[in-house]
This record gives structure tokens, sequence and C-alpha cells, in this order.
């Protein structure tokens, strides 16, 4: 009686046959995932490559703008994400909120954390345009629409977005690049310089 109860449950647990070829598929993705996280740059590269296959398709298919469209809104979507720090400041936060960006300039410095981290930031955005082209092979995503209508639309959503974030930037004094900042390290003879 007791090997019963035992067998049926060691039958249950064993995964089956698409699940085991599933969890091998999602472990062999992530693996490559994780060895090609430190490679930023040509990550990037990739995904604009990507990015400028799938308007150059567009353009000469003459087709599909509504993908194009949405595509767009979704990557400033990103965008705006990744510039914005985790923690908004406009909001006011108690101390057991985390760390939080320097008001003053005798407050102690903490780094710039954002809401939308670069990796996923970059993966977002790769993995969108792939889900577009494939839109794009498809008749039913491609609605008849006046394009130059959102195009503007799209450039003055864009300008409007931007310049309130850059507002947010100014008002709260961060800045959600690396590039430009000093950076300090220790010479040969010990003393602390900056760049």
């Amino acid at each position: 009686m007791m090997q019963d109860v035992l067998e049926s449950s060691e039958s249950v647990s064993q995964p089956g046959l698409i699940q085991r070829i599933t969890l091998s598929i999602s472990r062999l993705f992530q693996y490559y995932l994780d060895k090609w996280t430190p490679h930023t740059a040509s990550r990037w590269v990739f995904t604009v490559v990507l990015i400028a296959g799938f308007l150059i398709r567009i353009f000469l298919m003459q087709g599909w703008y509504i993908i194009c469209y949405a595509l767009g809104i979704y990557h400033l979507n990103l965008f705006l994400a990744f510039l914005t720090p985790k923690i908004d400041p406009a909001f006011g936060q108690d101390d057991e909120d985390g760390p939080s960006l320097p008001t003053k300039a005798n407050e102690e410095f903490r780094p710039f954390m954002r809401r939308l981290p670069e990796f996923k930031f970059w993966y977002s955005v790769t993995k969108s345009t792939l889900i577009a082209l494939f839109c794009t092979f498809f008749q039913v995503f491609n609605v008849p629409v006046f394009w130059p209508i959102l195009v503007m639309y799209f450039i003055t959503l864009f300008l409007i977005t931007m310049k309130r974030q850059i507002k947010h930037m100014i008002k709260y004094r961060y800045i959600p690049f690396t590039f430009g900042k000093p950076r300090y390290q220790t010479p040969e003879n010990g003393k602390v310089a900056t760049k």
C-alpha cells in the first residue's frame, strides 16, 4: 500500500516531454543571453542593424505604417523609462523607500538607478523589433493609413515628451548618463585626483 502511494507521486512529479523540451530551450536561450550580457556595444549594434532592416523593409514594401508607428511609440516609452530614475524625486520619498538622488550639494552621492536597466531596455527593444518585423509578413497587419500624419504626430509626441523629461532632469538635477561625469582614480603616488 505504501509503494502504491510512492509510485503514483513519482510518476506525477516527472515532467512531460513538451515541458522538458521547453525547459531545455529556455535554459539554452538564457545561457546565450547571459554570455551576451557584458558585450554592450555589440548588442546595440545588432539591435540598430535590426531596426534599420525593419525600416528598410517598411520603406521598400510601402506598407505596415501602423506597425512602424506602434513600434516607435513603444520604443519611446522604453526610452523614457530608461531615462527616468527608479524612485521619482517628484513624488517625495521617505528614507525607508531606499536610495534617492541628492538634492543639495552637501548630501551624500548616490548612484543613478534607472527605472528600466540598460539590459532590459536592450532586450525589450530587440524583442519588440523582431515581433514588428514578423508582423510585416502578414497582410492582415497592413492597415491603410496616411503615413505623413503618423510621422508628424510621432515627431510632435517625441518633442513634447522629451521637453518634459529634460525639464524634469533640470528641476531635480540628475544626469542619466555616465559620460561627462568626473571619474576619480588613484595614480601611482596614492593621491586621489580627478580626470
